[in-house]
C-alpha cells in the first residue's frame, strides 16, 4: 500500500494543503489539537472532492443505464460470434460507439477518486511515522499525532501492535474497537448502496448477465472493504466511511427522482407523479417534464408502469403532451360550461320516449304530435293491426269492411297485412 501511495505523491501537496485550510477553520472552533478539528477536516475534504465529481457521477449513471439497455444486444452478439472472439470484440466496440457509451464510464468516479484516496493515505502514514509531507510542517505534525477520534489516533491501524499504539498515546483496545466499528459501518453502507441499486433501480423485465455481475459485486465489495479496512489508518477509515455515506445518499436521491425505466423505483415514482399531476393539474419541475416527454415519445414501446401512468391521466381528464406538459383532454374541455363549471362526464342524456296516440286519434287520422318518431308510427300500426285481429269478424266481405271504416286505402291494406301487387298473405281463421 505504501508503494502504491507513493505513486500518487504528486497529489500529496494539494491534498495536504486543503486539509490544512480546513484544520485552520475547525481548529479555531474546537481547538487545533482535537480529533474533531482533524476529523472534520478529513470529512470536509471528502465532501469537496465528491462535489467536484458530481459531473462524473451523472455520466456514470447514464453509462450504467446505457449498458443495461444494451445487454440484450450484447448477448445476441456473444451467441452469434461465440467462436470468433476477435469479431465479437469488434461488434461490441461498434455497439458501444453507436450507443455512445463505454463500460469504463461506470467506473469513472472511483478511478477519479483513487488518487485523492492514496494521497490522503500517504499523508496519514507520514503522520504515523512522524514524517513531514506536503504542507504538514513540524507543528501540524505534532498536533495531528495528538488528535484522537473516540480514543483512537488518526494514524493508528487495526493491525498495529501495542507498542506502536502506545507511542501514539492510546490503548490497543480503544484502537481495535473504533477501527472495527468503522470497518463494519463502511462495509454495511457499501452493501446497502449496492443492494438498493439491485432491488429498486434495475429493470425487472430483462434478465441479463449484467444483473448477475452486479449481484456478485454486492457481496464482493463489502468483503474487500473489510479486508483492506484492517490495514487502513483511522483517518483513512473516516475518509472512506464518509465517501460511502455520501454515495448512498446521492444514489437514494437519484433512484427516487430519476429511476431506471422498468424498475420498482419507476413504479413508485410514477405513482407519486400521478397523484401530484391529478391534484394540481400541471407539471412543475423540469425533471418531471423530461420524464413525461420521454414516456410520450416511446409510444407503443412503453412498459407496464408507463402505460398505467398514461391511463391514469386519461381517467382524470388529462393528456400528456410531447413537450412534457399536461393539459386537459378534449372530452374534459367539452364538458366545461360557459361559467367555467365542469359537468359530470361519462353520462349521456336519457332518450325521450315518443308520446303514444290515442285510439280516437289513430282512427280519425288526426295530426301527430310534435316529437313523434317513425318508431312510434310503426308501433301504432302494429297495435291497430292487433286490435283488428282480436275483434270478431262478421260475414261482410273484406272490401265492405274497409269501406265502412275511415282511412281506407294503401295504408289500410298495409295494416290488414295485404301485400300490394303480389300474392296475398293468408289470414288466420276468425275466432268466435
Amino acid at each position: 500500500m505504501d508503494t502504491i501511495a507513493s505513486l500518487f505523491s504528486f497529489i500529496t501537496w494539494p491534498v495536504s494543503w486543503v486539509i490544512v485550510q480546513f484544520h485552520t477553520v475547525y481548529g479555531a472552533i474546537f481547538g487545533p489539537d482535537t480529533g474533531w478539528a482533524w476529523g472534520l477536516s478529513i470529512v470536509s475534504l471528502v465532501i469537496l472532492i465528491r462535489i467536484c465529481l458530481i459531473p462524473l457521477f451523472v455520466k456514470q449513471i447514464k453509462a450504467t443505464r446505457a449498458m443495461q439497455t444494451l445487454q440484450p444486444e450484447m448477448k445476441k452478439i456473444q451467441e452469434r460470434y461465440k467462436n470468433d472472439k476477435q469479431r465479437q470484440s469488434e461488434e461490441m466496440m461498434k455497439l458501444y460507439k453507436e450507443a455512445g457509451t463505454n463500460p469504463l464510464s461506470s467506473c469513472l468516479p472511483i478511478l477519479a477518486q483513487s488518487p485523492f484516496f492514496f494521497a490522503l493515505y500517504h499523508v496519514l502514514n507520514g503522520i504515523a511515522s512522524g514524517t513531514k509531507i506536503g504542507y504538514i510542517n513540524a507543528d501540524l505534525l505534532a498536533s495531528a499525532r495528538k488528535a484522537h477520534i473516540f480514543g483512537a489516533p488518526l494514524a493508528a491501524k487495526f493491525l498495529d501492535g501495542a507498542d506502536t499504539v502506545q507511542k501514539l498515546g492510546a490503548s490497543l483496545t480503544d484502537v481495535r474497537v473504533v477501527t472495527a466499528v468503522m470497518i463494519v459501518l463502511m462495509s454495511a453502507s457499501q452493501f446497502y448502496t449496492q443492494r438498493q441499486l439491485m432491488t429498486k433501480n434495475v429493470d425487472t423485465t430483462v434478465k441479463t448477465p449484467f444483473m448477475q455481475q452486479q449481484k456478485m459485486l454486492m457481496y464482493v465489495f463489502p468483503i474487500m472493504f473489510a479486508f483492506f479496512g484492517i490495514r487502513f489508518p483511522v483517518g483513512v477509515l473516516i475518509y472512506w466511511l464518509t465517501t460511502n455515506v455520501w454515495t448512498m445518499g446521492q444514489q437514494m436521491y437519484v433512484i427516487r427522482n430519476n429511476p431506471t425505466p422498468g424498475s420498482k423505483a419507476q413504479a413508485a415514482y410514477l405513482e407519486r407523479l400521478t397523484k401530484h399531476v391529478t391534484h394540481h393539474g400541471k407539471v412543475g419541475r423540469r425533471s418531471e417534464k423530461a420524464i413525461i416527454k420521454a414516456i410520450v415519445a416511446k409510444g407503443r414501446e412503453r412498459n407496464e408502469f408507463e402505460r398505467k401512468f398514461i391511463n391514469a391521466l386519461n381517467k382524470a381528464g388529462l393528456a400528456a403532451q410531447a413537450d412534457g406538459t399536461v393539459t386537459k383532454s378534449v372530452a374534459q374541455a367539452e364538458a366545461q360550461t360557459e361559467d367555467g363549471t365542469t359537468t359530470a362526464t361519462g353520462t349521456t342524456a336519457r332518450r325521450q320516449q315518443p308520446k303514444r296516440q290515442t285510439k280516437a286519434q289513430r282512427q280519425s287520422g288526426a295530426a301527430k304530435p310534435a316529437g313523434d318518431s317513425p318508431a312510434s308510427e310503426n308501433t301504432d300500426q302494429d297495435e291497430s293491426q292487433q286490435e283488428k285481429t282480436d275483434q270478431p269478424q262478421d260475414s261482410k266481405p273484406a272490401a265492405a269492411r274497409q269501406a265502412s271504416k275511415p282511412g281506407t286505402g294503401a295504408r289500410s291494406k298495409a295494416q290488414s297485412g295485404q301485400r300490394k301487387g303480389g300474392s296475398q298473405r293468408p289470414k288466420s281463421p276468425s275466432k268466435k
